[in-house]
């Protein structure tokens, strides 16, 4: 019954996201280096998470890529709260994953792209990877694009695909929606899930921009960590925030950005290997804040 409700409130994120309007791509970013940190209201909990990525675009035929994939995290989630644990001192938590993509043109402006990874997540107490750490991740979009028109229409691009990993706090496939538009010269928007945006552009510098994303963790737990209520094998964060963001460009492709909240979604917990809850860390919903820096094509 745990892991069905758990699967109705993954649902729930999802059509919320889809529901609030406003979004932006990730897909044409090249590296990404960013901090994450938001305290746990009513708590003397804490997250903090250290996340970079590169993609490596390779071309082969015209239009043509292959695109190697890396990126790590470093995940510190402090629990000083008593949920009668016993012994609960697994607060460092790392991921790596590594794919491999793969992208071409189609028929009417049509672009078919694929992913295929492999995750290996875990507090690694043991000083290396076990069979437990290692998830398999993957994804496959279709896109269409019109942001170089000539026919004098506004831009506009329409991603649509399925992907396989842990955004929603725990290995589950999710849709992939993401249609952007501009107005005019100022203002623009993207619909779609998981992530979703309103932009306002001042100049080529600065733009401002509400957003609503949905965001996500999981990792394994070695050795396993016994509780008041069972035996905790994984730990997993599904957090969904609105609020506003600002960026920077320093060139065409090298951007700063900061981003600041508020969780409307903010669960946090400790499950078993058959995707139950075993302990609920934290629900309480929070303020949320990311910083980072991208080069992008």
């Amino acid at each position: 019954m745990t892991s069905v409700m758990q699967m109705l409130k993954i649902s729930v994120v999802v059509l919320c996201v889809l529901a609030f309007a406003k979004a932006y791509s990730q897909g044409t970013d090249l590296f990404r280096a960013e901090y994450t940190y938001f305290p746990q209201s009513k708590s003397d909990n804490s997250f903090r998470r250290f996340r970079t990525f590169a993609n490596v675009p390779l071309k082969v035929d015209d239009g043509t890529y292959i695109v190697p994939f890396l990126e790590y995290r470093n995940v510190e989630y402090i629990v000083k709260d008593d949920f009668t644990l016993t012994d609960f001192g697994s607060d460092r938590y790392e991921s790596y994953e590594v794919g491999l993509g793969y992208t071409f043109p189609m028929k009417n402006n049509w672009r078919f792209g694929a992913r295929i990874g492999i995750l290996a997540a875990s507090n690694f107490d043991e000083g290396k990877a076990r069979s437990d750490d290692y998830f398999l991740t993957g994804s496959v979009y279709f896109i269409k694009s019109k942001k170089n028109r000539e026919d004098g229409g506004k831009p506009w691009r329409l991603i649509v695909g399925v992907q396989y990993a842990t955004t929603a706090g725990r290995p589950f496939p999710l849709p992939y929606l993401n249609y952007y538009r501009e107005m005019n010269d100022s203002w623009s928007f993207t619909l779609g899930a998981p992530k979703m945006n309103l932009k306002y552009r001042f100049n080529e510098k600065n733009n401002m921009q509400l957003y609503a994303r949905l965001d996500g963790f999981y990792a394994n737990i070695q050795n396993d960590e016994p509780t008041s209520r069972g035996i905790a094998e994984d730990v997993s964060m599904t957090v969904a925030m609105i609020g506003p963001g600002y960026e920077y460009n320093f060139t065409k492709h090298i951007s700063a950005y900061i981003y600041a909240g508020y969780t409307f979604i903010n669960d946090i917990r400790l499950g078993d290997n058959n995707g139950d809850d075993v302990v609920t860390l934290n629900d309480t919903n929070t303020f949320y804040s990311r910083i980072g820096l991208k080069f992008k094509i």
